[in-house]
């Protein structure tokens, strides 16, 4: 072999597709794992719902309720007010060494009721929304949507709504101006095409007891969700209704290789994450896995990463097993590693102009480290300190994990941030990890499975090495 390359394979970065030399069985593994991913973007469409399908698995592998727990217990889990959780496998009670975290976050971008939302224009009825997260507007109208959600009656009672994901339901829509007539439409800057304003949802157009009436068709639309729901139209201030893309997340491609779903941002993550912790068997570590709402928006309110639920349910475990001080539940966190679990942007051939190819990733190239984040340069980042990036490295090269770096584009042309800020301020060591995506924020956002499985092998890693 000649001199020079020894020397390039000795020094220079080679990264290999995840799908080079895979094996059957290991073929079969990844191909495998996904359709329980499939199954878990289907029936998680909204916060709500993923906490509860959380839940519900931590019960099936002998998790208990932290309030009902006692100190012979170490398999634990907790939620509040069914937007987050968290999940702990306590092998340490000493917590000399901290936890061993992942967290991700299980909201997505979405198009949210307002409190006043029902109204009728032009003997037509519809419902007025206010959009949740970074979108592109002009993605959402004119495909069918699903309405999930929780409506809290007078009274207290609390009743869930699930309208658009069977055959037999409706689905619902945005409208759009006919090309005929959007001269002036498509001249406008890609923000401007549909306003927010008009993300207004098509609910039906049939009047009460078939008589053309002022309000009519908004009395028929409520007598029919009075009589599903028991609701009125007063409910509506007290609900917390959603609508997202309807359907299940499908294969993509001839050959099946990619995922494609609404809110793989950042539930692909939640489910690996979830996966990982179960299978970690029993431990000597602290393992801990986190799942949190409204990072969409900015982590704002009580369940998100910026509240100070993570550190209450710290307080009330190590509390469970006799530690009570304060500056010892304080130490055990700063000696805490984690890893914030988020998507990063996949290099799209299409866009290429915005990406810095030296630090992006590729789909179908294994799991994505991300040492800083951040917009215009490393603003509102967590910039990762070597040593831990190190620790990473070593534990995917110990279990073979195919990975790269990742970055959110070139450096003034936009970024974003994970949760991993709110949580380095306590002092412990965060590195960004994720799969990267295609079409992230869409209705219809993609994942190479390789990616999906990948990332789910370092969280092993991770709860396994460091």
């Amino acid at each position: 072999m000649d001199k020079n390359i020894k020397l390039k394979e000795k020094l220079f970065t080679t990264r290999k597709s995840v799908w080079d030399g895979l094996a059957a069985t290991e073929l079969k593994k990844l191909l495998d794992f996904c359709e329980g991913y499939k199954d878990f973007l289907s029936t998680s469409k909204i916060e709500r719902e993923a906490i509860c399908n959380i839940v519900k698995t931590a019960s099936k592998h002998g998790y208990k309720d932290l309030n009902k727990a006692t100190k012979s217990d170490h398999k634990l889990f907790t939620s509040y007010k069914g937007s987050c959780s968290i999940l702990a496998n306590i092998g340490d009670k000493s917590f000399k060494n901290g936890f061993r975290i992942i967290v991700s976050h299980v909201d997505s971008p979405q198009i949210d009721l307002k409190s006043t939302a029902l109204y009728e224009a032009e003997e037509m009825a519809y419902f007025k929304t206010k959009y949740y997260g970074g979108i592109k507007k002009y993605q959402w109208v004119t495909i069918p949507l699903a309405m999930h959600g929780v409506v809290v009656k007078k009274g207290g009672k609390l009743v869930e709504v699930v309208i658009g994901e069977i055959d037999e339901d409706p689905v619902f829509t945005v409208n759009d101006l006919l090309i005929h007539l959007a001269q002036d439409q498509v001249t406008k800057p890609a923000n401007k095409v549909i306003e927010g304003e008009q993300l207004n949802i098509l609910v039906g157009s049939i009047p009460y007891k078939f008589k053309s009436e002022k309000d009519a068709v908004k009395l028929s639309i409520m007598e029919l969700l009075n009589e599903r729901y028991g609701i009125t139209e007063e409910d509506f201030v007290s609900a917390e209704l959603h609508l997202v893309p309807a359907g299940r997340a499908r294969d993509v491609g001839l050959d099946r290789s990619f995922v494609g779903a609404h809110g793989q941002d950042d539930r692909v993550c939640a489910y690996t994450s979830l996966k990982a912790f179960l299978e970690a068997g029993n431990t000597n570590k602290n393992l801990m896995v986190i799942f949190v709402d409204k990072e969409e928006i900015g982590s704002y309110g009580d369940a998100s990463a910026d509240s100070n639920f993570f550190e209450r349910v710290i307080t009330k475990i190590m509390s469970l097993y006799g530690i009570k001080d304060f500056g010892q539940i304080k130490d055990a966190i700063a000696k805490s590693k984690m890893l914030s679990a988020d998507v990063t942007a996949a290099v799209d051939p299409e866009w290429k102009g915005v990406m810095d190819m030296l630090n992006s990733a590729k789909t179908g190239y294994g799991v994505s480290l991300v040492k800083s984040a951040g917009t215009r340069g490393k603003y509102n980042a967590n910039d990762t300190h070597p040593e831990f990036v190190a620790e990473m490295r070593e534990a995917f090269y110990k279990e073979k994990i195919k990975w790269q770096i990742g970055e959110l584009g070139k450096v003034d042309q936009g970024g974003g941030g994970t949760v991993a800020i709110y949580f380095a301020r306590q002092g412990m060591d965060v590195i960004e990890c994720g799969p990267a995506l295609l079409s992230m924020h869409s209705p219809f956002e993609i994942a190479s499975k390789a990616d999906v499985y990948s990332t789910y092998q370092a969280y092993k890693a991770f709860y396994k090495h460091c």
